[in-house]
Formats: C-alpha cells, sequence, structure tokens
C-alpha cells in the first residue's frame, strides 16, 4: 500500500518513460482505452477540456484551471513537464491533490495493475493487451490523473496533450470543447516533419460534433484543421476571426491588455496577468474563449480573479533581483522569440543568456534567434532526465558568435559564473531553453 504520493510516482517510474528517451514498442490509443475500461473508465468521471499545441498549451490549461476554480468548480489539472515538484503534473486547482487523494488513487492503480499489467512479473496481461506491450509511464500516469480527478470528487478535468495528440494518452476524453494553440515543427521523429503532418497529428483530438477553439495559424496548418472539423463535424472556432486582444502594456509586475470577443457571447473587457508577455496575453484570450464556449454562464469576475491570481513556475518568472535573473522555459524557436522579446523590452539588450535544450529540438534556430541580443552566452546540459548534446548546442551557436559564447555542463556553475558576470557589470540574466534546464535553475535559487 502507497503511503505518500512520492511513493505512487517512484512507482510509475518503473515502467517505459519517452521523457528519458526510452521508446515503447507502439503507439496506440487502444492500448489507453483498454488500461481505462480496466479501470472503469475514470476519464468519464467528470466533464473536460482538451488542450493540444507546440507552444502556450501548459500556459493556457494553468489559466483554464485558475478561472474554473475561481468560479467554483473542483478542478482536475493535468499538465507536463513539471518544475520542481512531479505532482505539479496532477493537480487539484493550481495547488496539490491532498495525499489521501494520490494514495488512494495510486493504491487503485497498483491494485490494477498487479491484477492484469506485467510489473509484477505475470503474462495476463499480454493476452488481454491490444498489442501485448507492457503500458508507458505517460499512460499510467494519466490513468493516475483520471483516478485522482476520481477520488478528488472533481467537477471538470483540464489535460493537456503530452506529445501530438492522435495516439497521445489523454485522447480518450470526450471533452466538452478542444483547444489548439500554435503548431510548429517540434517532435520530428515522432510527430512527422512537415507542418502539415504535424497539425494532423495535432488535429487528432477534434472529436465528433465538439467545437474546437484554434489560435491563429499558418495557412498551411489552418486548411488541416479547417478539413478536421468539417469531417468530424465539429464547430470550428478560429480565434483570430471572432476576437482580438489590444492595448497590451506589460511591465516587470505583468500584462494589462483589453480583450474583444464577438462569439460564443460580446464581451469587451480589460484583464490582468502577473506574468509578462505578450504572448501570455493571447494565451489567456484563448483560454477565455474556450471556457466560454464549454460554460456560457462563467462570470467576468471568475475570469478577472482566475488570471490575478495565476501562477505559473517557470513562465517567465523572476527568481532574483539583484541581477534581474528570469526563467522561462520557451523551447521551440517562436517560443524564444517571444521570450526574447519580452525580456529586452523589459531589461534591454546585451543581458547573459543561460541556454540549454533537448537533443531533439533545432538548436541551430534558437541560436540564429539569440545570438545578437547578449553579451554573454552560456551554453550548458539540461540535466540527465532527457537526451541532451550540450557541445552540438554549443557549436550551433558558435557558428554565429564565437567569442561571447562559453560552454559549461554543470549547471550550478554555469549559474553561478552567469551570476557573477551579472552583479560585476550589472546585466539582467535570462535562463531558457529546456523546462528541465529552468526548474535545475529554479532549484537553485528557490529550493
Amino acid at each position: 500500500m502507497f503511503l505518500s504520493s512520492l511513493e505512487v510516482f517512484a512507482w510509475l517510474e518503473k515502467f517505459i518513460n519517452l521523457e528519458r528517451g526510452q521508446k515503447p514498442k507502439s503507439f496506440r490509443i487502444d492500448r489507453m482505452e483498454f488500461l481505462c475500461k480496466l479501470a472503469g473508465n475514470p476519464e468519464k468521471c467528470a466533464p473536460s477540456i482538451h488542450v493540444a499545441g507546440s507552444k502556450g498549451k501548459g500556459s493556457v490549461i494553468s489559466m483554464l484551471t485558475s478561472i474554473l476554480t475561481a468560479a467554483g468548480f473542483r478542478t482536475a489539472r493535468y499538465m507536463s513537464p513539471h518544475v520542481i515538484d512531479v505532482r505539479e503534473r496532477i493537480c487539484l486547482g493550481n495547488n496539490y491533490f491532498s495525499e489521501e487523494v494520490y494514495c488512494s488513487a495510486g493504491n487503485e492503480l497498483r491494485e490494477l495493475a498487479e491484477k492484469k499489467l506485467p510489473a509484477a512479473g505475470n503474462l495476463l496481461f499480454d493476452e488481454l493487451s491490444p498489442d501485448g506491450c507492457e503500458p508507458t509511464y505517460f499512460e499510467l500516469l494519466t490513468l493516475f490523473f483520471f483516478l485522482c480527478a476520481k477520488h478528488g470528487k472533481c467537477d471538470v478535468m483540464a489535460a493537456e496533450t503530452g506529445m501530438g495528440g492522435r495516439l497521445d494518452s489523454t485522447n480518450v476524453l470526450d471533452p466538452l470543447v478542444s483547444v489548439i494553440t500554435l503548431i510548429e515543427l517540434e517532435h520530428t521523429a515522432f510527430l512527422g516533419d512537415t507542418i502539415a503532418v504535424i497539425a494532423a497529428e495535432k488535429a487528432g483530438i477534434v472529436k465528433q460534433g465538439k467545437p474546437v477553439i484554434l489560435a491563429k495559424q499558418c495557412g498551411e496548418a489552418l486548411e488541416v484543421f479547417k478539413k478536421t472539423a468539417k469531417e468530424k463535424d465539429s464547430p470550428l472556432v478560429y480565434f483570430p476571426d471572432i476576437a482580438e486582444v489590444l492595448e497590451i502594456n506589460i511591465n516587470s509586475c505583468g500584462t494589462k491588455f483589453s480583450f474583444n470577443i464577438s462569439v460564443p457571447a460580446p464581451l469587451s473587457e480589460t484583464f490582468f496577468l502577473p506574468i509578462p508577455g505578450k504572448v501570455q496575453a493571447e494565451n489567456a484570450a484563448l483560454a477565455i474563449t474556450a471556457l466560454r464556449t464549454a460554460f456560457p454562464d462563467i462570470s467576468e469576475d471568475a475570469i478577472r480573479s482566475g488570471l490575478a491570481n495565476l501562477k505559473i513556475p517557470a513562465r517567465f518568472e523572476k527568481i532574483s533581483d539583484t541581477p534581474p535573473f528570469i526563467i522561462d522555459g520557451a523551447h521551440t524557436p517562436e517560443s524564444l522569440e517571444l521570450c526574447m522579446e519580452t525580456f529586452c523590452s523589459l531589461y534591454k539588450e546585451g543581458g547573459i543568456l543561460i541556454f540549454g535544450c533537448a537533443a531533439d529540438k533545432d538548436a541551430s534556430a534558437m541560436a540564429k534567434i539569440a545570438y545578437n541580443r547578449f553579451s554573454k552566452i552560456i551554453i550548458t546540459s539540461i540535466g540527465t532526465f532527457k537526451t541532451n548534446d550540450p557541445k552540438k548546442v554549443y557549436e550551433a551557436f558558435t557558428e554565429y558568435e564565437k567569442e561571447k559564447v562559453e560552454l559549461i555542463t554543470d549547471i550550478p556553475e554555469a549559474v553561478k559564473q552567469a551570476a557573477k558576470f551579472g552583479q560585476e557589470n550589472g546585466l539582467p540574466i535570462l535562463g531558457a531553453g529546456s523546462f528541465y534546464l529552468v526548474s535545475e535553475i529554479r532549484r537553485i535559487f528557490v529550493g
């Protein structure tokens, strides 16, 4: 019997984990459907909102959750990766579930596993599973989330995909509304190497007859989503057609913006987010649109309160004042560009960058974006959790600039040197490129 949430998550780590570079034999949604059926279909314990996309989906999920909580809903939130505590992935609102909920859900999951799955060395699962393969960490983590929502007696679930959409473990949900954020080239080894192919994978979350809220997309991706929505008879709400974000004012404390929307009901209001960045205002507007589609009666007061009290670690988060030290999990070219714009608008160019990214990211594209905006760049590791090659990233950056780029693979030493240089020269610091890196940086400062 599990006595703590730490024991539950440690047990889950025994299974195949793609985040650690371990590859399952196959990706199959019917295996997840099978697991849910064995568990009594906890994914149906409450209505849901489902979010996919290449960037911004974690912010959108957190905003949805914060607003729903302010409106009085017991909301189960599922997102990844975590920054400090693995429980961040599975929360009640934007706080943790009680240990009782984690343990009771974990014990139900392990009882199921020991009876039906190969973790205890039996072969019964091989006979029942659609493909005879052991379930993955993410599949069991997703099932654990559903069980936590059930044991926590939640009113609604807000869940983001882990990767892709069509074959993602979360795609057993039949949501009130689906949300798709901006699409970029990402996870190309698994999702495909063109925008159209990746968009088709993300579009896999669109459900028959259920509305989908779509962020601004390039033409290639937009055509894929329009085609999928038509095939599924799913009402497509394309954000640029029905809403606009105006008068965005950004300072070091957050972002104030005006938001006008014509459907599902007109709204023209001004809101505040305690996170700096134009992109966060756009994410908030997308979340508001989704909520007003799923819950038409949600009040403006709940929206305003939910956004104003939002807390998301590692989304343009200041962890030190002297010198200013910002961390942001910007890990795609588009998200890094937006992060740089915000950072330089607040602190000017010429600061210090600590950068590291996973092996499957486009380091060359991000080097091109970043190299001329900083007076010193330190390339480092992102830790051991996910496959990365700091030397290759260093080579990508030194292709543009050699003198100001340094390779320090030890993260604490990289942070120490950046802080020292920043203090001596009065320069701000940005840590970016991977949530795994900024998690390690945050742990040094915040614990």
